[in-house]
């Protein structure tokens, strides 16, 4: 295992050497270095938010736009902790050393992250593609409008017992109704898809440019449960790139894929030891 490992790690920093094309893809795993929590299972979920254990509610519960109308203020207490939990969460230095990296080679972000790690780590918006979209920015609830609007500065009180906001909770500034992250939720048919669509294409340009010889997919906590990110980097491999595949538990991957079973800082750490 150990020499498998270490040939995988030796590839993928020769490969990262030679590259002329990034693609960082990032899921849930990625922030965990950074102190964010693994919502992994309901068990990981309640660690993070043992107010919900008690009202047998998972992640897949409270992520659902229906608190929005139902309770605006049991749904906020919720976003509004993860907003001020990410706005105050300092990036591991794994992403310094792939911001590094990007200084010399045409990058791109493909992440189902909300949480505006990239961001704060000094990534420009134009290099990210956030396919579910992001808590820093906001939506009517109703909508009203198909605007989407920063809410980088948006103030939220949550009771840290109850998981409630207090009052005033954010507002449309349209129509003063309640506004909501713009985020895709389950079962989610109001969510504005301008800004990530906007995304989206910018993305599609730039991999329209790739030389699939010359890119490298470097993957980071990207599990199976919800195999975006994971099929994107597959695509990218299967066209000739080489994909770096870190992850502790799901490792795995389609043949040619380099894995590195270890966590996003670790993984990304070792391919800079060896570079």
């Amino acid at each position: 295992m150990g020499s498998t490992l270490d040939q995988a790690i030796s590839r993928g920093a020769e490969a990262i050497r030679a590259a002329e094309f990034l693609l960082f893809s990032a899921g849930a795993g990625m922030g965990v270095d950074s102190g964010l929590p693994d919502f992994r299972g309901p068990e990981g979920f309640w660690r993070a938010y043992p107010a919900y254990r008690h009202l047998g509610l998972e992640f897949s519960d409270m992520a659902n736009p229906r608190w929005f109308a139902d309770d605006p203020a049991f749904a906020w207490g919720f976003y509004g902790h993860r907003l001020n939990l990410y706005r105050a969460t300092i990036p591991h230095l794994g992403f310094a050393i792939l911001k590094d990296w990007s200084q010399s080679r045409s990058t791109f972000i493909f992440t189902s992250n909300v949480d505006g790690q990239f961001q704060s780590a000094g990534f420009e918006e134009h290099q990210l593609f956030e396919v579910h979209g992001a808590i820093r920015w906001a939506q009517c609830t109703q909508p009203c409008t198909s605007e989407v609007w920063n809410a980088g500065d948006l103030e939220v009180r949550v009771d840290e017992q109850t998981f409630r906001a207090g009052p005033p909770l954010p507002q449309c500034p349209h129509c003063s109704d309640v506004a909501r992250p713009n985020i895709l939720m389950f079962g989610d048919w109001r969510f504005l898809g301008t800004r990530c669509e906007e995304q989206a294409q910018r993305y599609q340009r730039w991999r329209a440019g790739l030389d699939a010889r010359k890119t490298v997919v470097i993957e980071m906590g990207a599990g199976t449960s919800i195999p975006t990110v994971r099929h994107e980097g597959e695509a990218l491999l299967r066209k000739g790139a080489t994909l770096i595949r870190i992850n502790p538990r799901e490792p795995q991957g389609p043949s040619g894929t380099l894995s590195l079973p270890m966590g996003a800082l670790a993984g990304v750490t070792a391919l800079k030891d060896k570079l």
